[in-house]
This record gives C-alpha cells, structure tokens and sequence, in this order.
C-alpha cells in the first residue's frame, strides 16, 4: 500500500522473513541480462487471424515509441484504427495517454464527443471484428453500464460534476458518476502520473477492477498470488476506463477556490491557469479527491493522535534482471512476529525497526517503520525535538543518512542485486520519512 501520514503502521505477516510466493511470469525479450517487457495486455485465447501480430502480442514498436516519449513521430494518419487504439491501451503514461486517445477520437471522428454520447460511438465504431480488443472492453463497460442501479446511465443524467484531483480515488469516482449519466470534469494539478509508490489492493476491489477491464490494459493486473499495484499504473488504467466512458480529464489545472452563483452564472471554480475554459463551468456537484491537504473548502476535520510512529518509504529502479525477479517480496513482517529477523537487522546494520513491506512492481517499493532513537543514532533525524513537526521538518532531517539508512535496510531485507533510486516528481531520490500518528478524520 501507498503509506501517508494518513495511514497506520505497516505490519502483520506471518512472520516469515520473506513471501513464499512465485515471482511474476513477466513476457519480454532478454537482452544484456535484462527483462524487457512488452505486452502487458491480456492475450485471450483467439483465431490467429484476428491478432494484430504474431500471438496476439502489440508490436514492440509500439512499447518503443511509448517508451522514447516521442509521440510526434507516429505516422497517427497511416495507421489502421486497431494499431492506433493499441497505442492507447499501451500506454504507460498521463501525457501518451491523453495523446494516443486524442488519436483515436480523430481517426474515428468524433472529436466533439464526450460523456454518454461518445461512449456510444465508440461502441457503435470499434466494435468490429478487427478491433477485438477494444471490443471486448468496451463490452465488459457496457455489461457494467446495464446494472440496475444506474438505470441506464440515467440515474444522474444531466448532472455536471467537477472532481478535483485525479488519483485513483477521483479517477474510479469520476468512472461511477459517468456510469449515473453524470457530465464529468476532472482536474489534476500535476501534469503528469509520477507516483511510484505502491498500493495493496483487497480483494473487492480488484475484482471490482477486474470487472470494470483492468487486464484489457495491463495484463500482469494483480496475477495470480499478486495483489499490488503501482499508483500511477493504477492510475493510467483508471483513466483509460474512464476516457472510454466519455470523461473530460484536464492535467495542469489546479483549484483555488469557489465561486458561489450569482444572477448570471451558477457555481463555479477559480482555477489556476486563469486562462482555462473550465473556469466557466457550471457545475452542480464539486468533489474534493486531491488528498489529505485537500484545497476544496467546508469540510472540518479532527486530528486523532497515537504513539509516535515514525515510517520510511523508498522506490528503487527495477531493472527486470532475472535476478531481481528471483527476490522474493515481503509482503508484511513485522518485530512481534519475527523477533529474529530485526535482531539479526539490527546487529548487522544498527538498523532497528517495527516492520517492513516490500512490493515489487514498476519499482522495488519497501515502506518500513523505524524507532526513533535508531533514526537519531543514525543521524537521520538531527536533533530529537518534542514536536512532531519540528522533529520531521526537513530542516531536522539528514537527506543523505536518510538515504543509506534506506539503503542498507532495503539490501540486507532482500538481497537485491542493485539498489539505485528512482526518482520522485521533483526528479530527487524518491525516499520519504512520514508520521504516521496523525490520522485525520472528517
């Protein structure tokens, strides 16, 4: 799971030291050691004749332009209508996204659409023979559309609702109110998915996602034993369900604030660029979906306390190299359970801690929660200060003890072959130190 100040202290497990689970079949071509996947969509068994290519598989071109970034030189107008919707369902990215779904809409013509009426040209277009894939997406959207409680897509018909932020909880919001009938706005501050940090998924709701077609756009989804996912993956998936529904997504738009109605407009919001059309919508529902600091006004909140825990979490690059799919993950240890493990941790590293968790996804993600007299000790945390806030502003903390703190607890946990940092939005190492004693309720 993604772990914020928010959320409880990681543990639980049955005190193994590592998870017992299979590694990940990941399908790819090897070079220079590495793993290089490319098809992470499900491939269902069919005629060979309706595949795209070989084994139903998406060329590896595709993965390569996606890869590169370098959408510009696509040949979009010389590209049949399936190639061009796999270049959407591959899509690994906020900005490809967006680009190869604005491709699609062009070459089926219906730029202008959105909301209920594009969701059914797309089905009256792509359902075809030659494009099974989004048929078979969009199919399993419709099945969901005919449950009895959206009344078919008229329940909320009409309702314009401007969601603010555009993680998975907005996103798989936005998916429900477009399944209402609702006209659905939403906007993300950031112009990009940059989070790596990981999300443990229960059960409902990866079959809920199952249900809504997850694998139809990343087909390792929570495979077998796995039941993890990295936040901007989840994201990407979420929109694409969403953007087929008929969503309106606006990255770079950040709310400021609202704008009650008045003898000549209704309620709207002052957005940031000013410049933006959205700052004239009207809408009738605003939602607030950008987090814990979230920016919508008129929703008090209390704070409840506990005893101080203190949590690490650190994203390091994962190479695909059949090494690093040979390390087990720790999908929860913690001291109670495993008191030999953080002894032995503690003897070899002076590293002492409560628990650890370690996915591996698009990074090698480990969240662990660690005493306070071994971040000081450490040197981590500068000075012990009363203060939660003092005690965990940046000013107190040590960035680059942090680092090897993360580091050395991360190697000797797992063993993996190499640990470098992948890095965050702000592009620095992506390793925070979190309080995990406030939570926060409305």
């Amino acid at each position: 799971m993604e772990h914020s100040p928010d959320d409880p202290a990681p543990g639980g497990g049955d005190g193994n030291r590592r998870d017992e689970r299979e590694p990940p079949q990941i399908v790819g071509e090897e070079k220079d050691g590495s793993l290089y996947p490319y098809d992470y969509l499900e491939e269902p068994s069919r005629p060979s004749s309706r595949a795209s290519s070989a084994g139903g598989r998406v060329s590896p071109s595709i993965l390569q332009d996606l890869a590169s970034g370098d959408m510009d030189n696509v040949a979009w107008s010389e590209l049949p209508v399936e190639r061009v919707y796999d270049y959407f369902a591959q899509a690994t990215s906020l900005e490809s996204v967006l680009r190869a779904f604005g491709e699609l809409k062009a070459k089926l013509g219906v730029e202008e659409l959105r909301g209920l009426e594009l969701f059914g040209a797309l089905r009256e277009k792509l359902c075809t023979q030659k494009t099974w894939k989004a048929r078979d997406a969009l199919q399993l959207l419709e099945k969901r559309a005919n449950q009895q409680e959206y009344m078919g897509q008229k329940a909320a018909e009409g309702v314009k609702v401007l969601i603010v932020g555009g993680g998975p909880v907005g996103l798989r919001l936005a998916i429900d109110c477009l399944l209402l009938g609702c006209d659905v706005r939403v906007i993300e501050k950031r112009p990009s998915f940059s989070r790596n940090n990981v999300l443990h998924l229960w059960p409902f709701t990866i079959e809920d996602l199952r249900q809504l077609g997850a694998k139809k756009f990343c087909g390792k989804f929570c495979a077998g034993a796995i039941d993890h996912i990295c936040i901007r993956s989840l994201q990407c998936i979420l929109l694409k369900i969403s953007l087929l529904l008929g969503l309106s997504f606006h990255a770079g738009v950040e709310f400021l604030q609202v704008l009650e109605p008045n003898a000549d407009t209704g309620w709207r919001a002052k957005l940031n660029p000013s410049d933006h059309f959205l700052n004239q919508f009207e809408f009738d529902v605003l939602v607030g979906a950008d987090g814990r600091r979230s920016t919508v006004p008129g929703f008090d909140r209390k704070e409840l306390r506990g005893k101080l825990a203190l949590a690490i979490t650190a994203n390091f690059v994962n190479y695909f190299t059949r090494e690093e799919v040979a390390v087990d993950e720790i999908s929860g240890v913690a001291f109670i359970f495993n008191q030999k493990f953080f002894k032995e941790l503690k003897a070899d590293t002076g590293i002492d801690l409560e628990n650890i968790v370690y996915y591996k996804d698009d990074t090698h993600y480990f969240v662990m929660t660690a005493k306070k007299y071994s971040l000081l000790k450490k040197g981590v945390l500068v000075a012990d200060l009363p203060d939660t806030r003092d005690l965990l502003h940046p000013s107190n903390i040590n960035k680059e003890e942090l680092y090897e703190y993360a580091v050395d607890a991360a190697g000797w946990s797992t063993e993996l072959p190499q640990l470098d940092f992948a890095l965050n939005h702000y592009d620095e190492p992506d390793v925070a130190l979190f309080d995990f004693t406030s939570i926060f309720q409305v």
